[in-house]
């Protein structure tokens, strides 16, 4: 049996849409939450990024040494492409047994590079790293959203984060697993709304939208085609393409370091970003999630292309 270690104040690096949900929720709790993110620095951002912090109950602050001091534990929620930088500038700062916790979405390699950054000596107080791979959206589930988690400090952080309210489960006590089950999967889940956008454009261009939906509805009976499936994947895309781009192409670098040519993977990473970049380039306005419509959204594209060919 392993006895959960109290928590009482936390520190998270990256205060995006990961970082501010779990910030908030876990501030709702009476926990004392600092937050440290590098556009604090940016005058353009800075001011929403203070107003964003006073609504979550977080205090956020100019340092990552700062932000750190005396932080039960430290969660690291930033880009995939800065997840190693984070973890080496986090090394050196960290002190006595202070967890962190590595939630970015990046490939098994890069998790142990930042673990060795993290656990840079093997003093018996050395800060533990804990590997996190997040199974599912956070937005919808938030602080109880499931969570692999892996290292031979996972086991006693499982039990210490379950009593903050997270939903963990142990997978391996080797770091590396956790993170490949997420990235395999992810090949497939956002291969899949990679997809599904050329599948279904390209059909509401012929008129066959319906015909096809109902044929995948009969081959796949269950997965929701002939209800909301497809604006659900193709929302994601148009909500998050240049974030799944860019953990796509981490997924890419898990599938070289095992000999696997990603053709897939990379084209799903450049139907996801080049999506995103056509909404832009056509001023199309953002859609809440429970009134997307992917047949509005694909309208709205080719009636842009159509103005751009006749200018």
């Amino acid at each position: 049996m392993h006895s959960a270690q109290t928590i009482s104040r936390i520190a998270i690096i990256g205060f995006g849409e990961v970082g501010g949900i779990f910030g908030s929720d876990l501030a709702q709790q009476g926990i004392e939450v600092s937050v440290f993110d590098k556009l604090l620095a940016s005058q353009s951002h800075r001011q929403q990024m203070l107003a964003k912090a006073r609504s979550c109950g977080v205090k956020a602050e100019d340092s990552l040494r700062d932000c750190l001091r005396n932080a039960d534990l430290v969660i690291s929620a930033v880009t995939a492409s800065s997840a190693l930088e984070v973890a080496q500038e986090t090394g050196p700062i960290l002190v006595r047994s202070q967890m962190f916790l590595d939630i970015n979405s990046v490939s098994p390699e890069t998790k142990r590079k930042a673990s060795a950054f993290i656990e840079s000596n093997q003093a018996s107080d050395t800060p533990r790293f804990i590997e996190a791979a997040v199974m599912a959206a956070v937005p919808g589930k938030r602080l109880k959203v499931p969570m692999l988690l892996g290292g031979k400090h996972a086991v006693a952080a499982s039990d210490s984060l379950n009593t903050l309210g997270m939903n963990t489960t142990v997978l391996s006590d080797q770091i590396g697993v956790a993170s490949a089950v997420k990235m395999c999967r992810s090949v497939l889940v956002k291969g899949l709304e990679a997809l599904t956008v050329e599948c279904l454009f390209a059909a509401r261009h012929y008129g066959a939208e319906d015909m096809v939906l109902e044929s995948l509805d009969v081959t796949y009976p269950g997965m929701g085609w002939k209800d909301q499936l497809s604006d659900y994947l193709i929302s994601r895309v148009a909500e998050h393409g240049r974030r799944r781009a860019a953990e796509l192409r981490e997924v890419a670098q898990t599938l070289r370091e095992v000999a696997i040519d990603p053709t897939m993977t990379l084209a799903a990473a450049h139907r996801q970003e080049q999506l995103v970049n056509e909404i832009i380039e056509n001023n199309f306005p953002s859609q809440s999630p429970d009134q997307f419509s992917w047949r509005c959204l694909a309208d709205n594209l080719v009636t842009g292309r159509r103005s751009r060919v006749a200018e």
